[in-house]
């Protein structure tokens, strides 16, 4: 853009809270790059963005945008087009990750109509479920973050790499459809994209206790504590891409654990749970 003689314009479409891996710095880095290298250029902006943790933290960034650039209320794109049901869940799933519990709770019972969301702990009636809600040509799957390391005693190995040619696209008989039930997507295969009916099995290495989140790493034969912020914010963001891939409506599976196993302690799955329920998220079962 900046090598045209005369003049252009670019448009960047740029989501919230959608960094999950090493090297994505979302729009701070659009912001920086401006700042630092164009900042000649005429610069116009959402006006939300300097007011939401998932946009822009930088204290510096937001003074320069005040000073240097224009705020424009019309550019923030408010309605999702990818949970077509429901234009609130994004914004639930937002005070639910940012543990505003009474906001969460009202955004619940505002989208559980048009967008249900169940709870479960057993993955079968996960399944059945998804399965009497696909009609036609609708899609399901299951989906879980790629760190979640023991959930594989349920069924549910998120290394064990998928083709998502073959997971989107084959039909319901292939093993290594979506719709099958048996490969599950992670955050970085299903990123950008959606299916209708999700279930999202919820694993240890994020899990509530005491007002907060606890981040964990699965190194060995061992949970690590997460602790730098940055790979704190890719998890919480992986969660984030989950949450709000199903256009339709989804069912959180959350394993009871089990304390003889220290790697899948009930701590690290109680919690949630709880934290879930009284939210008000119904249960299945």
């Amino acid at each position: 853009m900046d090598r045209h003689k005369d003049w252009c314009t670019i448009v960047c479409l740029i989501g919230g809270g959608q960094e999950i891996n090493t090297g994505e710095a979302g729009l701070s880095e659009w912001v920086n790059s401006i700042m630092t290298k164009f900042p000649k250029w005429k610069v116009h902006y959402s006006d939300l963005i300097v007011d939401s943790s998932n946009y822009i933290n930088s204290i510096d960034q937001k003074k320069w945008l005040a000073e240097n650039a224009s705020a424009k209320k019309e550019l923030h794109l408010a309605v999702s087009l990818r949970s077509f049901r429901s234009e609130k869940l994004s914004e639930f799933v937002h005070a639910l990750l940012n543990l505003e519990q009474d906001r969460a709770m009202e955004l619940y019972q505002q989208i559980h109509v048009n967008f249900p969301i169940y709870l479960t702990r057993n993955l079968n009636t996960a399944k059945q479920w998804l399965k009497d809600q696909k009609k036609g040509s609708e899609r399901t799957g299951i989906i879980a973050s790629s760190g979640a390391r023991r959930l594989r005693t349920e069924g549910i190995n998120v290394k064990n790499e998928i083709l998502p040619a073959n997971w989107f696209l084959n039909v319901s008989i292939d093993i290594r459809s979506s719709d099958f039930l048996e490969e599950t997507a992670t955050e970085f295969d299903i990123q950008g994209l959606e299916i209708d009916w999700a279930c999202l099995a919820w694993g240890a290495n994020l899990y509530y206790k005491n007002d907060e989140w606890y981040f964990q790493n699965f190194k060995g034969t061992k949970w690590q504590n997460i602790k730098q912020q940055t790979d704190q914010d890719y998890l919480l963001n992986a969660y984030r891409v989950l949450l709000t891939r199903a256009r339709q409506g989804m069912v959180i599976f959350i394993p009871f654990g089990d304390n003889t196993d220290i790697t899948r302690s009930r701590k690290f799955y109680d919690g949630t749970w709880d934290y879930l329920c009284s939210i008000g998220v119904e249960q299945l079962d």
